[in-house]
C-alpha cells in the first residue's frame, strides 16, 4: 500500500511541473509576465533586435501569430479520405515556423550552421534576420509590425507582387499581429522585465 500512495505522489509532482519540452508560457497576453516566466526570451530578443533592429515587440508577436510561444509547433497533417495521413500541410517548425528552405537560406546567409527553429535564441535572431532583409529590399519600416508581418508570412517576392491584398483573413491575421505588437509594446515600457527592450 506504501509503495502505491508513493507512487502516486510521485506521478502528482511529475504532472503539476507540467511545461515539458515544448509548452509555452502561461500567461501569451502579457509580455511582461512572459518575459518573468521564461528570462531566457528576454534575452534572445534584446540580442536580436541589437543585431537587426527589429524590436522586441515586433518579434514577440510574430512569434504569437505562428507559433503560440510553443518551440516544436508544427502544421497539422493532411489526410486523404478522412484516415490516411499524408504529410504535414507544410514543413514550417518551431517558434518561427519557418520553412525548411528559408531556414537553410537563413542558416547560410547568417553563418549560423548550428541554429535550431526549436531555440528562442536562434528563431528570434531568425526573424531579425529576415525583417531587416525586409526593410532592406522592400522599404518596410522595423516598427512596422503589420507590413513585416504580411511580408514574412507571403515571402517578399509574395508581399512585392500584392499577394496578401486578396486575401482578406491574412490581412485580419496582419491587422491582429500589430495589435498585438502594440499592447506588448506598452506592456514592456512598464515593466522592469522590459527594461532595456523598449
Amino acid at each position: 500500500m506504501g509503495r502505491i500512495i508513493g507512487a502516486l505522489l510521485a506521478l502528482l509532482v511529475l504532472a503539476s511541473c507540467g511545461g515539458g519540452y515544448g509548452a509555452p508560457p502561461r500567461d501569451l497576453d502579457n509580455a511582461c509576465t512572459i518575459l518573468n516566466e521564461r528570462p531566457e526570451y528576454a534575452r534572445a530578443f534584446q540580442a536580436s533586435a541589437r543585431k537587426w533592429g527589429i524590436p522586441a515587440h515586433v518579434q514577440m508577436a510574430t512569434i504569437y501569430q505562428e507559433s503560440k510561444f510553443i518551440s516544436d509547433a508544427r502544421t497539422p497533417f493532411r489526410w486523404s479520405l478522412g484516415v490516411i495521413p499524408r504529410g504535414r500541410i507544410s514543413s514550417a517548425y518551431g517558434y518561427s515556423q519557418a520553412l525548411d528552405g528559408t531556414w537553410e537560406e537563413y542558416k547560410t546567409g547568417a553563418g549560423r550552421w548550428g541554429a535550431r527553429r526549436t531555440d528562442i535564441f536562434d528563431s528570434a535572431d531568425f526573424i531579425g534576420w529576415y525583417m531587416a532583409q525586409s526593410t532592406e529590399r522592400l522599404g518596410i519600416a522595423r516598427t512596422d509590425a503589420r507590413n513585416q508581418y504580411l511580408a514574412y508570412h507571403e515571402g517578399r517576392t509574395g508581399f512585392a507582387r500584392g499577394n496578401h491584398n486578396s486575401k482578406p483573413w491574412l490581412l485580419r491575421v496582419a491587422a491582429e499581429v500589430d495589435a498585438r505588437a502594440a499592447r506588448y509594446r506598452a506592456q514592456l515600457s512598464s515593466c522592469r522585465a522590459g527594461r532595456g527592450l523598449v
